[in-house]
């Protein structure tokens, strides 16, 4: 077991941040608005994989870059983590794509 992809995880999330604060795509826009939207988006996905898990849908494959700590039946550690680091990718996306469409045209 290796905290490998929880270390990578938390380093891309860190990238995130100073995309974001170079950039003011989300937090550094509007701190409040983004961190409704980071939480909700977690959750609802979070919520997902619960609802996965206990249809038998979802099963945990651990790898040896994994912690192997897990929060409940099938639930690593990671997933959280994971699904933080994907909706803040989304969020920094679409303020990229949005301010790409506000630029005016030459």
């Amino acid at each position: 077991m290796s905290p490998l992809y929880l270390a990578i995880l938390l380093l891309l999330i860190g990238c995130m941040v100073l995309v974001d604060r170079r950039w003011r795509l989300a937090f550094w826009r509007d701190a409040r608005r983004a961190t409704v939207v980071l939480l909700a988006g977690a959750t609802l996905l979070l919520l997902a994989d619960v609802v996965g898990i206990a249809l038998g849908v979802f099963h945990q494959s651990t790898t040896w870059a994994m912690t192997g700590v897990a929060l409940g039946r099938e639930m690593p550690i990671e997933e959280p983590v994971f699904l933080v680091f994907l909706v803040y990718l989304t969020m920094n996306l679409l303020g990229l794509f949005g301010r790409i469409q506000r630029r005016p045209s030459r």
